[in-house]
């Protein structure tokens, strides 16, 4: 219970309740006062006809009528078998003897009389004498006569004592169900949050695959609790991820360290030779490289993945940094007997990372090379309204569907890659710079090659249109996008490259 009412949820259900209690209890205030008032206005208003009627009595018929008019209702009164007196007359000369009516004497409102009088009147119900206020009112007749018409304020009393109870039973129900309801909502808030401690402290405790339970209720707790288990899934993923990355860069960083320590023990331990010390060291720096190339690839995707380097985009011309890796990589394609052909739009403008773009570019352009013994490597940019794609078909041996996705995560490599120099990690980072650019990568059948080999990987970015920097003649070169990707009978999930 300490913990119960010390939450945030308990204040908040007081909060309401308090406001709750205040406009019930200002509801029946303001139905009390407007119900008595309306019933005070009402004796008023009968008070007032009344005299004005026995005042019209007097002008006609003089005195004597008016006092024979005053004895009949008296009489009519008593003959009322529900209430008895309950309208008051009084007529009395000037010296204030009572002439008729039925009250005995001139009540204690001071000898001479106008406008409205409050005076106690004594009655015996059941043999029990019982004392009410009476309100009258007063006017002086022609010849100094004195007429009083009040009414009995007991059945006055008896209904506002009666609306009182009702209405103080009604608030002790109305409040009494606010805070039995407050009660509960507070529990039911609390249940909530009590799952959400639960799994966050089974997470804590290193179990990753606690999730929130959802009630299927669709309510403002179910979103929070599907976007805290999507937010769960992810780290999920990333822990696992990072453990992997882990494992793999000890996998794939002992084998060349060990190379490397091996190579330098061995050259200590033979007789000391130059010309052996020279190669030894020159092998050593290319290991050393290839090592510094793996982190510095690793440094890149993490730095892609943060996205610390979005605020730092600029608009840039993709066109001319596809031309830039097609003439870097125009000699190395001649020297394995390939052809490059180039099919690139002019002018295509993004907002990105020129160096990471460019190396994203590169990597794909430098798989498809390496991995084509004969044929041909192709680099294609073409742009519609929306989007820029550049496509790197090759001729090559291909990866297997069921395997395209896997070969974007961190140093995986297919069994025939894995005497080809590298680490794995060239996708990856394409990756990374498609998730950073919120543009995309996968990779697809190569169906232009008449035998049906080879791979292409497309790699989709925003485009930037800017109609104050295309010419009328480039706009009309606007492509739409290829119903497939590259060729490919059915397109693969534009978020792909993502998973």
């Amino acid at each position: 219970m300490p913990r119960f009412f010390n939450t945030n949820a308990f204040r908040l259900a007081a909060v309401y309740f308090a406001i709750f209690a205040t406009s019930v209890l200002a509801l029946l205030a303001f139905i009390y006062f407007s119900s008595a008032d309306f019933i005070e206005q009402q004796t008023d208003e009968t008070i007032d006809a009344e005299i004005r009627g026995l005042a019209e009595q007097y002008r006609e018929h003089g005195l004597a009528g008016l006092i024979e008019v005053i004895q009949q209702r008296v009489a009519e009164a008593r003959r009322t078998p529900s209430r008895i007196d309950d309208t008051l007359y009084l007529i009395t000369d000037p010296l204030l003897h009572s002439l008729a009516g039925n009250l005995e004497h001139w009540p204690p409102v001071g000898e001479r009389g106008g406008g409205w009088v409050a005076f106690p009147v004594s009655e015996t119900h059941n043999g029990v004498i019982e004392t009410d206020q009476a309100r009258a009112s007063v006017i002086v007749l022609p010849g100094n006569f004195h007429l009083l018409v009040g009414r009995d304020q007991r059945e006055a009393r008896i209904f506002r004592g009666r609306v009182t109870h009702t209405l103080g039973w009604a608030a002790l129900i109305t409040l009494g169900l606010g805070i039995v309801g407050g009660f509960f909502m507070t529990r039911n808030m609390l249940r909530k949050v009590d799952a959400v401690n639960r799994t966050s402290t089974r997470i804590i405790h290193g179990d990753l695959s606690q999730r929130v339970p959802l009630t299927g209720s669709g309510d403002e707790f179910d979103q929070l609790a599907q976007n805290l288990n999507e937010m769960l899934d992810k780290v999920e993923r990333l822990m696992v991820g990072m453990r992997q990355v882990t494992d793999n860069i000890a996998h794939d960083l002992r084998t060349p360290l060990s190379r490397l320590r091996a190579r330098l023990e061995v050259t200590l331990i033979e007789k000391p030779d130059v010309v052996r010390y020279g190669d030894a060291l020159r092998d050593t720096i290319t290991e050393a490289d290839r090592l510094l190339g793996t982190f510095n690839a690793l440094l890149s995707i993490a730095e892609a993945e943060s996205g610390s380097r979005r605020e730092s985009l600029d608009t840039v011309d993709l066109s001319e940094i596809a031309r830039d890796v097609a003439e870097l990589y125009e000699p190395v394609a001649e020297e394995k007997g390939l052809a490059l052909p180039i099919d690139i739009a002019d002018r295509v403008m993004v907002r990105g990372d020129r160096h990471l773009l460019s190396q994203a570019i590169a990597n794909l352009v430098d798989n498809a090379l390496k991995y084509t013994a004969d044929g041909s490597v192709s680099l294609s940019l073409h742009a519609n309204s929306s989007m820029a794609r550049i496509e790197v078909t090759d001729t090559g041996p291909g990866v297997p569907p069921d395997r395209r996705d896997a070969v974007f995560d961190r140093f995986v490599r297919l069994e025939g890659s894995r005497s080809s120099p590298g680490n794995g990690l060239g996708l990856s980072l394409v990756r990374a710079v498609a998730m950073l650019h919120e543009g995309a990568v996968w990779l697809a059948d190569n169906q232009s090659s008449p035998e049906a080999r080879g791979l292409t990987a497309v790699f989709e970015l925003p485009r930037v249109v800017d109609r104050t920097v295309l010419a009328p003649h480039e706009t009309a070169r606007l492509l739409p996008a290829p119903a497939g990707a590259a060729g490919s009978s059915s397109e693969p999930p534009r978020d792909l490259g993502h998973t």
